[in-house]
């Protein structure tokens, strides 16, 4: 059986991880870029370790150069994708009167930009192998409602909603889904690289503001990618909101 590959950026750590290994544990053979080495090195040997295929590349997605290069290594050594996962972000939060104007551009430039980038030049090769495919890009619910001090990071998140929908548009024609996935508040601790990781805990009012009755875990975020993968075929465009109901609940402080 031929396997089906995925790419996912920011695949090193956290929701990206577990992406990649619920993928490769659903068959895919998985290309991973990080601007970690070492994490995508570590997510890769855990999927072949498991009897799965997979390389790691080092990539900033920013940088046009570093994303066409992870682009020709995973046709050279995997092929053509059939799903294209951007998770790659990172976040600056500052007071919004002293947030410098260098720091907001770095996010955007990553979380926005790069997303861009990554669809972009793997779509031209889903394109030339007329084969269609799926891009997933991962938001945030910080799209949708904000903290104080979170103005770089909102905003490359719903610059990401909106490009996904813009280029569900243009992608179609080609049989390309296009779609996001908004992840809540999701525990990622245990999934950092190395002595990054950590052991969470939380308390009883954190998980009573989901309608769930917990926090989030990267499973959650990696099985709605599996089904805008898979069987979502009539669904693009989209922003699936993954949250256990906390931006549907309205809270008011005692």
């Amino acid at each position: 059986m031929t396997r089906r590959i995925l790419a996912i950026s920011g695949g090193g750590q956290g929701i990206g991880r577990a992406v990649a290994w619920h993928f490769a544990a659903n068959g895919y053979a998985v290309s991973i870029a990080d601007i970690d080495a070492d994490a995508a090195e570590a997510t890769a040997d855990k999927i072949v370790h498991d009897g799965g295929l997979a390389l790691a590349h080092r990539a900033d997605v920013s940088v046009v150069a570093d994303v066409e290069r992870w682009v020709e290594v995973t046709q050279a050594v995997l092929g053509c994708p059939d799903v294209v996962v951007n998770d790659a972000g990172i976040s600056r939060n500052a007071p919004f009167l002293s947030l410098a104007e260098t720091e907001f551009d770095r996010v955007i430039a990553v979380n926005l930009r790069g997303c861009f980038l990554v669809t972009q030049r793997f779509a031209r090769r889903m394109v030339a192998a007329d084969r269609g495919g799926a891009v997933i890009n991962i938001a945030s619910t910080r799209a949708l409602m904000s903290e104080p001090n979170t103005e770089a990071y909102s905003a490359s998140k719903g610059g990401i909603v909106a490009l996904t929908h813009a280029s569900a548009v243009s992608l179609g024609p080609h049989g390309i889904r296009v779609n996001c996935v908004s992840p809540g508040w999701i525990e990622t601790r245990a999934w950092k690289h190395g002595d990054r990781a950590s052991i969470p805990a939380q308390s009883e009012r954190d998980r009573a503001q989901h309608p769930v009755g917990r926090v989030g875990v990267p499973d959650d975020v990696a099985q709605a990618c599996l089904y805008l993968a898979g069987s979502a075929g009539f669904v693009t465009g989209q922003n699936l909101v993954v949250d256990g109901g906390m931006t549907v609940r309205m809270i008011y402080e005692p």
